[in-house]
């Protein structure tokens, strides 16, 4: 059983546990749950940068990248470099994030959210919609074609954007909806933690033009933006880049700088 398939397997009894404890009316209840969302296709379409800026404490492969800066200061230094999103990790056991995490920078920033996670059941994304979050993420290595549209469906009638994620073409293949507004492909292989922006590449020309392209990990330079804009891409996920520095605010208001000369 590789990282994935554990990590899939957890997430199914930590989502039962949660059914149980808290009743989809009680998530509707929040204050949250009524706001209007901010469309993060529409902020990556008339962004200059493209950046969607990660809070990301650590990961299975990066035991620790930045635990010591709270979300709230890291996520307002986001906004005010400018950043397009910024995602929110809310896995706790392999990531070290938590749904407060996510409804602490909805509280500190004006900012689409991205909720990151792996997403398998409709109520995490009325838990997405009750704490804040304004887009989801669809991983298609865990999910089936009847699934992806199945809460894709759900994600869009609650006036959520869709972020897919893709590894390969098959993947690709069979995840192309109407109801997604982006596509992401990971250039982290998920079962091996191999990181390649050929995969970006590879891949950006077999995404139909309608969909934004969002290529995500392992970009750290101005120059790898440059590229991938060229083949397409809108959109640039950054986590690791600006978390593991004392000031991620700082160094993505100075990337973005950068990027923007």
């Amino acid at each position: 059983m590789d990282i994935l398939d554990k990590i899939v397997k957890s997430k199914k009894v930590e989502v039962a546990l949660k059914k149980e404890v808290v009743p989809i009316k009680t998530l509707e209840a929040s204050r949250l749950f009524e706001r209007k969302t901010i469309s993060m296709s529409q902020e990556l379409n008339k962004s200059t940068s493209g950046i969607i800026a990660e809070h990301k404490r650590r990961s299975p492969s990066k035991s620790v990248i930045n635990q010591s800066l709270s979300v709230s200061e890291v996520v307002k230094a986001y906004e005010k470099a400018g950043v397009s999103g910024i995602s929110i990790l809310t896995d706790g056991q392999y990531f070290g994030g938590s749904l407060d995490d996510l409804v602490l920078a909805r509280a500190s920033v004006n900012t689409s959210l991205l909720r990151k996670e792996f997403i398998i059941d409709e109520y995490q994304l009325i838990e997405a919609k009750s704490f804040g979050a304004d887009t989801i993420l669809l991983i298609a290595a865990i999910l089936d074609k009847k699934e992806l549209e199945q809460l894709s469906k759900t994600a869009k009638s609650l006036e959520m954007d869709v972020l897919l994620e893709v590894h390969n073409q098959e993947e690709l293949q069979k995840s192309i909806l109407p109801e997604i507004d982006m596509i992401g492909v990971n250039n982290r292989n998920l079962k091996t933690f191999r990181v390649d922006l050929k995969t970006s590449y590879e891949l950006a020309r077999h995404i139909p033009e309608e969909y934004i392209k969002v290529s995500e990990s392992g970009i750290s330079s101005i120059d790898a933006i440059n590229g991938l804009k060229a083949a397409g891409f809108k959109g640039f996920l950054i986590g690791e880049n600006f978390m593991r520095t004392k000031n991620p605010g700082e160094n993505a208001y100075q990337f973005i700088k950068e990027l923007n000369k």
